[in-house]
């Protein structure tokens, strides 16, 4: 008996350690719930890119794509201790983390930075992270198989969107969900 409630305090101290973890996926879980936050899942599938005179090359980059969150909130949507507030809660999920930074960038007041995981060469998750006064705080995140930024950056130049066979139902039907779920909650 002594044992089982030993263990029961030591698993209830290490949910509770973990619980308070801050990361990117736990940031954009939160923020699905919360109010004046756009937030998509989208797979990969979704982008309908016209790969059909595409290399092998770039076939393989674009398979190595699997899936896109974007997670955000318009300026319009805060005050201004709410904007500091998001902006610093994902500066410091990336200094905490174990993203390496690819790049930043500043233009006309809006400050960007692109993150990655994994190895140079094989990428596992490239973070795109964004705010300024005229736009808010946003996050996209593209998860992905041994990803090659180069090769997909490659590959996204050539490719054209197939304007012919676009189907919108597939992203009607991602607004409706969300649509949907913001009226259950109201």
């Amino acid at each position: 008996m002594k044992k089982l409630l030993i263990y029961s305090l030591l698993l209830v101290a290490f949910v509770t350690v973990s619980c308070k973890t801050e990361s990117l996926q736990s940031y954009l879980v939160e923020s699905q719930d919360k109010e004046g936050f756009i937030t998509f899942d989208v797979p990969a599938s979704v982008l309908q890119l016209s790969m059909e005179k595409a290399s092998e090359e770039d076939k393989k980059a674009y398979e190595s794509i699997k899936k896109i969150n974007i997670t955000g909130v318009p300026y319009k949507n805060l005050d201004e201790a709410s904007y500091e507030a998001e902006k610093e809660k994902l500066k410091s999920i990336f200094k905490k983390s174990n993203y390496k930074e690819l790049m930043k960038f500043k233009k006309d007041g809006a400050h960007a930075a692109i993150y990655y995981s994994g190895e140079a060469d094989a990428i596992d998750e490239i973070v795109a992270f964004g705010y300024g006064k005229e736009m808010g705080v946003g996050v996209a995140r593209v998860l992905g198989e041994n990803m090659n930024p180069g090769k997909i950056l490659e590959m996204m130049q050539k490719a054209k969107m197939n304007a012919d066979n676009l189907d919108l139902k597939q992203f009607k039907m991602i607004f409706d969900e969300k649509h949907r779920s913001s009226e259950v909650t109201e």
